[in-house]
């Protein structure tokens, strides 16, 4: 844990894989939530229980970096100038005002202003990318290559963000610019042997962390996955309520996806080592 940041945890490993986990929190500090709808509605769009669905992860050596804070405070896979990484489309921002079904975080008046966002920007988001640089700057000085693995999970079902049922497997390389193409294919064959469906680039693409550091002309290969929660636990068919969200992990349904996922970092760890398998 680090010192400074208490809502800021890094595990060095010696692997040449760091996972990024920018959403599963769910802290809001007692100060903002005078300022909000509700602190349910503030906590409602995370990341739920994927850094314990990636609990494996330091087993094999790799590197994490988590925050606990909630995306409501900041959220860090967010372009910081304020920019739409998928324009034309519905999304949310660095400081989200509203959820992905489209309703209001903040009561009438006191969403985040820019001077706002700028504080929140210094004091979360900039440690969290400070965090990042130095462990990739760490393993890249050890090692040629180095896989970040930037770790989502979202509901099957949110149609204001895409249409039907997303698929299970959300391999995002911005496009193929993020990461070596050999990468991606040893990604996209362990999905495809998985009784899940998969697709790259469709609807994410990969969030700012990927595209900024994603870099592989100079060894650093950035890879987003997003997860359709359904492979995990079990979503609620009606409306959320404060009563049935979030739902609880169900390891014995998990268990096959989690299978998938140690094979993907495997991967990720072995491409990095120059390995073929």
């Amino acid at each position: 844990m680090s010192a400074a940041h208490e809502w800021l945890a890094i595990h060095p490993g010696d692997a040449p894989l760091v996972v990024s986990f920018p959403h599963t929190g769910t802290e809001i500090p007692a100060s903002f939530e005078t300022h909000l709808v509700s602190p349910w509605l503030a906590r409602k769009d995370a990341d739920y229980w994927v850094d314990v669905l990636y609990d494996f992860a330091r087993e094999i050596g790799a590197t994490t970096v988590r925050t606990a804070l909630s995306r409501t405070v900041i959220d860090v896979n967010r372009d910081p100038s304020g920019a739409s990484l998928y324009p034309g489309q519905a999304t949310t921002g660095l400081c989200p005002v509203e959820t992905f079904d489209g309703e209001p975080l903040y009561s009438r008046g006191h969403e985040p202003d820019a001077e706002e966002i700028a504080r929140r920007r210094i004091a979360y988001f900039d440690p969290y990318h400070a965090a990042l640089d130095a462990q990739l700057k760490r393993l890249r000085a050890k090692h040629p290559r180095v896989v970040l693995y930037d770790a989502h999970s979202i509901r099957s079902h949110v149609a204001r963000l895409f249409d039907g049922t997303l698929p299970q497997f959300n391999i995002g390389t911005n496009s193929g610019a993020s990461c070596d193409a050999a990468l991606t294919s040893r990604i996209e064959k362990i999905c495809a042997a998985t009784r899940f469906d998969h697709v790259t680039n469709g609807r994410f693409r990969g969030g700012w962390i990927t595209r900024h550091y994603g870099k592989p002309q100079n060894g650093i290969h950035a890879v987003q996955m997003e997860l359709a929660m359904r492979g995990y636990l079990h979503e609620p068919e009606g409306a959320l309520t404060d009563s049935n969200w979030p739902a609880a992990l169900d390891d014995a349904h998990a268990a096959t996806l989690r299978v998938g996922l140690r094979d993907i970092l495997d991967t990720c760890v072995n491409f990095a080592a120059g390995n073929s398998a």
